[in-house]
């Protein structure tokens, strides 16, 4: 749930709004717990790696709506969440930051420095993983009503067998060095220091390191998370896939089906100016028909099924959260009032809105 690192939403969780001005006003209110300006304007810093200044103030205004609306969706989740009690114990929340610092390999010094440079408190992340818990309990409970019929899995199989075929391909974990200075835990900044990692890395795995710990470590991308592992490439996708997702040449394709599983390819060079080390981890030489008599056949068609019935039930989950809660969102009603000037603009004030006859803003905990 924090594939997008240390994404921050810290609903709620200051008191000090009233009055303060700037940053520091309701951009919206949910039941009543203030959503700051200050804390949609941190999740877009997040988000775009600090490149938000770039942004001209009409895109800025854009950003900032849709950032807000995802907040308030993330509070109404939450507070679903707990008037269901199924919000996580300390226990669970301790156990996730300490599993998360395992996986990336932080130290507390490490873990210290990476919420100074999010912008953040640990209290602030502590407070986002217990909400992201309690959201993914919420979505959990619902799904555990979904079940697949074996006359489902039968339709969509009967409706066309040769879908689910195997065909020949390669099974690939990726390595991926990125110049650009992207925040990572090990960033390499600069073509110099990235070239050198990408050839430490090489010398190291040439003597015998773990692929997917090297990638958990170093790789600078998303299938990090997954130890590297980046899927299977059928081969009818080499000319179109490596282009185009990976910004490698098609020729690479030829070279990776040559390969064994368990070999790793040169530092490769893409059309953005990253490294790529790839490892074939499994490797299919021919087609092969598959029938229901295949038990991983039956699974992948019933995990397919279940997919999008949670996209449609998760959907439904939050449209209840929304339409049960008072969402009150100033910086949407202060941009419909100067719809000429919204791009440089702040939310009202709460206490020029009624907004503050509530009280002072409630914490996560007073809530309980």
């Amino acid at each position: 749930i924090l594939s997008l690192s240390f994404l921050v939403s810290s609903c709620g969780e200051g008191n000090s709004s009233a009055g303060a001005g700037g940053g520091d006003e309701a951009a919206a209110t949910v039941n009543g717990v203030k959503i700051l300006i200050k804390d949609v304007d941190r999740v877009i810093a997040q988000q775009l790696g600090g490149q938000e200044g770039q942004l001209s103030p009409i895109e800025q205004a854009a950003t900032r709506i849709q950032a807000l609306d995802s907040l308030i969706t993330q509070e109404a989740l939450y507070q679903q969440a707990q008037k269901e009690s199924i919000v996580p114990g300390e226990d669970d929340i301790k156990r996730f930051i300490q599993n998360y610092k395992v996986e990336r390999g932080f130290t507390e010094e490490a873990f210290a420095k990476e919420l100074q440079r999010t912008n953040q408190t640990e209290e602030q992340f502590r407070e986002f993983v217990k909400k992201q818990l309690s959201i993914n309990k919420l979505y959990e409970k619902a799904q555990t009503q979904l079940k697949v019929q074996d006359r489902e899995i039968a339709d969509i199989y009967n409706a066309n067998p040769k879908r689910f075929s195997i065909q020949p391909g390669v099974q690939l974990s990726d390595i991926v060095i990125d110049p650009r200075d992207n925040g990572a835990k090990f960033d390499a900044k600069g073509d110099a220091q990235a070239e050198q990692r990408i050839r430490d890395i090489k010398t190291r795995l040439n003597n015998g390191a773990d692929f997917a710990t090297i990638a958990r470590q170093f790789s600078e991308h998303q299938s990090a998370y997954q130890s590297g592992d980046i899927g299977f490439l059928p081969r009818s996708e080499f000319a179109s896939a490596l282009p185009q997702q990976m910004g490698l040449p098609a020729s690479v394709g030829d070279k990776l089906y040559t390969m064994e599983p368990g070999d790793v390819t040169e530092p490769l060079k893409d059309s953005e100016n990253r490294w790529h080390i790839l490892k074939v981890t499994g490797k299919q030489n021919e087609s092969r028909d598959r029938s229901l008599e295949d038990a991983n056949l039956r699974k992948e068609i019933q995990d397919g099924i279940l997919a999008q019935r949670k996209q449609v039930l998760d959907g439904a989950i939050q449209a209840r959260a929304r339409d049960e809660a008072k969402i009150e969102n100033f910086l949407a009603r202060r941009m419909l009032e100067n719809p000429n000037s919204f791009g440089v603009l702040r939310p009202v004030s709460a206490a020029n809105t009624g907004a503050a006859s509530a009280g002072p803003s409630p914490t996560v905990e007073a809530q309980k």
